[in-house]
């Protein structure tokens, strides 16, 4: 394995130690206590000694650095904790609720590289200028629009104005197509615009014009030679937002009501549960690192001057 490789690996691991510690800081300076929050109540008729038990049993009683450490071995061993409120291991919640936010970021990143690639080649492609103009002026619309506001949208034209998806009691792919949609529009903007400058810019590269001055077609010149040259960039783009999906699909999944890793940050935020609020912020980076060094690793793929490049280093 090279050294480059071990050096980006090495990262990644930095990157998560510095998002575990500062999470780790910022939940422990978090005004009120969970377990009090819970346990505190005139209804379950608990006396302060059995309070301060249950205080013992979670960990919240030995100092900020002890328990830094223990939560450390925990989560290099793969022990998230327990949930105060739900009282069931974090890991267990974590498994429960991934899938459904998996399904969705998946999907709706697969959407939106289809959208944002259909947009570069009707931009590039499209016979009158004005269509190629307002085509180029999509995403800007895109990425200004709110992700709530066009789920809600969504929901009032096709559930409610044409009924073809219903919203009460829908099947399993049913639940998923407003979703899908709603989180594919905003996220194909900059990935559409990179893919877009990148076209152009290849365009005027000399290459091109030889290639056209032979007789290449605009098309053929496009997909043979311009699609490799153009695509570097956006994996980039495209490495950094499937990584904010995975991690952001809060809004979109509260809009729809879809039980995911968004809904298991709601209710951790609202109840304080810190061991749960500490394995999202950690699985949110894991998610983000690994898919950017994935990216990082497939760049010598599509680029073999890279591969000359890392075998220097090697």
């Amino acid at each position: 394995m090279s050294r480059y490789v071990l050096s980006r690996i090495g990262q990644a691991a930095l990157v998560l130690w510095a998002a575990f510690t500062v999470s780790f800081v910022l939940l422990q300076a978090l005004p009120g206590d969970a377990i009090l929050i819970k346990f505190l109540n005139p209804e379950l008729g608990l006396g302060p000694e059995q309070i301060a038990e249950i205080r013992a049993s979670y960990g919240a009683d030995v100092p900020i650095w002890t328990q830094y450490l223990h939560t450390v071995g925990n989560f290099l061993t793969g022990d998230f904790g327990y949930s105060i409120q739900a009282g069931v291991p974090v890991g267990d919640l974590l498994l429960a609720n991934l899938p459904p936010t998996l399904w969705l970021a998946t999907l709706g990143f697969l959407l939106a590289l289809v959208i944002a690639l259909g947009l570069s080649v009707a931009s590039s492609l499209l016979p009158l200028s004005w269509l190629r103009s307002f085509v180029q002026s999509l995403p800007s619309l895109f990425v200004a629009t709110p992700v709530f506001w066009l789920g809600i949208v969504l929901i009032q034209i096709f559930s409610f104005q044409l009924k073809l998806i219903p919203v009460i009691n829908p099947g399993p792919w049913e639940a998923l197509v407003l979703p899908v949609l709603t989180l594919a529009v905003p996220i194909s903007a900059p990935l559409a615009q990179v893919l877009m400058r990148n076209i152009d810019r290849v365009m005027t590269e000399p290459y091109i014009a030889v290639a056209r001055a032979k007789g290449a077609s605009r098309t053929w010149v496009l997909w043979r030679h311009v699609a490799k040259n153009a695509v570097l960039p956006t994996l980039t783009i495209g490495g950094i937002l499937f990584g904010e999906l995975l991690a952001g699909a809060v809004v979109t999944e509260a809009v729809f009501g879809l039980n995911g890793i968004g809904g298991l940050t709601q209710r951790a935020v609202g109840h304080q549960d810190i061991a749960v609020l500490q394995a999202l912020v950690v699985f949110s980076a894991l998610a983000f690192v690994t898919i950017n060094l994935v990216v990082d690793l497939l760049y010598p793929v599509f680029d073999p001057r890279l591969k000359s490049r890392e075998g220097a280093f090697a």
